[in-house]
């Protein structure tokens, strides 16, 4: 079954939120003294996100990534890996995680049936690492890579928010990993998360992070991309890697979203940047069956709007980042 929005795009893809903890504050995205924690009853219990999923799945999602927070941090979480993975129909399996915890975890998740991870990581240097994420440690981040890497869990691709003032002189260290076949894909700071996000003067648009590449590296060549997935990819002429953008703020994809989100007390999120959600938790904890819960996702794809109004400076309030998944 394949399911359509109201603007006639293809709905195939699930994120959820596992958690809204994290053990990282990284500037961007979290206050430093954290954000309050959803007790264990809040949030949705292992097999209720299987059952959500599996529903999903009957609606032509094809496509699950489990976020945070910092997913690692919720234990057991190879055993929703597992139960996520014996649902037939799901054909892409991901995780994305910031990489501290992942080195003790990458064998058993691949053998749980995890497909690949993509890992968040905004500095090669050790001491601005920690200071961007208030006190992790590089290393840790490079040894769940390492481990990932060996586990099979491929494509791995690398995050990086490009911050000005903060990481933006790091541009051509991470483009060159990809001259070693690593996947890079740098993002534009998003406004949300108030007291925590770096704004203003710290946002720096694709066009001109492109520009720092190409100026050192020569015209990037077009790479084929998923029609539905937020990033444009390119590759350095010659490189085993790729170059991917994603510009939530400059050049949405909006037009091609083809996603919903799921956070971990049980919100459905038609979009991530919108104020409305349709509160899945309480259908499912009331006795809901499976289709009155198929009728409540329908629901959610059917509320997605046509596109968000970053552009227009008009973000949403009250919202962490670390709540919603990314």
């Amino acid at each position: 079954m394949t399911t359509h929005d109201g603007f006639g795009r293809t709905i195939d893809y699930l994120r959820i939120s596992v958690t809204d903890r994290c053990n990282l504050r990284c500037l961007y995205c979290m206050p430093e003294e954290g954000v309050p924690g959803r007790t264990h009853q809040e949030i949705l219990r292992y097999e209720e996100i299987a059952r959500l999923t599996r529903i999903a799945v009957d609606l032509g999602v094809r496509k699950v990534r489990i976020t945070g927070g910092e997913p690692l941090v919720r234990p057991g979480l190879v055993s929703l890996v597992a139960m996520l993975r014996d649902i037939p129909g799901i054909e892409d399996l991901a995780l994305t995680t910031n990489g501290t915890l992942l080195a003790p975890q990458a064998a058993d998740l691949a053998a749980a049936g995890l497909d690949r991870v993509n890992v968040s990581l905004d500095s090669l240097q050790p001491e601005r690492f920690a200071r961007l994420t208030r006190g992790g440690r590089l290393q840790d981040t490079l040894d769940g890579l390492e481990a990932a890497r060996r586990a099979g869990l491929h494509p791995i691709k690398i995050n990086m928010v490009v911050v000005r003032g903060l990481n933006d002189d790091e541009v051509m260290d991470f483009a060159r990993l990809t001259l070693d076949g690593w996947r890079v894909r740098f993002l534009e700071v998003m406004p949300l998360g108030e007291g925590a996000h770096w704004g203003g003067d710290g946002f720096i648009a694709t066009a001109e992070v492109r520009g720092i590449i190409e100026d050192a590296l020569g015209p990037l060549e077009p790479v084929e991309s998923d029609p539905g997935g937020p990033a444009r990819s390119w590759r350095v002429p010659g490189a085993a890697g790729e170059i991917g953008f994603i510009s939530p703020v400059s050049e949405h994809f909006c037009g091609y979203c083809n996603r919903l989100r799921l956070t971990a007390e049980g919100r459905l999120l038609p979009c991530l940047f919108g104020t409305d959600y349709i509160d899945l938790r309480a259908a499912l904890r009331g006795g809901a069956d499976d289709g009155a819960l198929r009728e409540l996702l329908l629901r959610g794809i059917a509320a997605k709007p046509s596109g968000h109004h970053l552009d227009e400076g008009q973000a949403p309030t009250g919202r962490q980042m670390s709540g919603i998944g990314g």
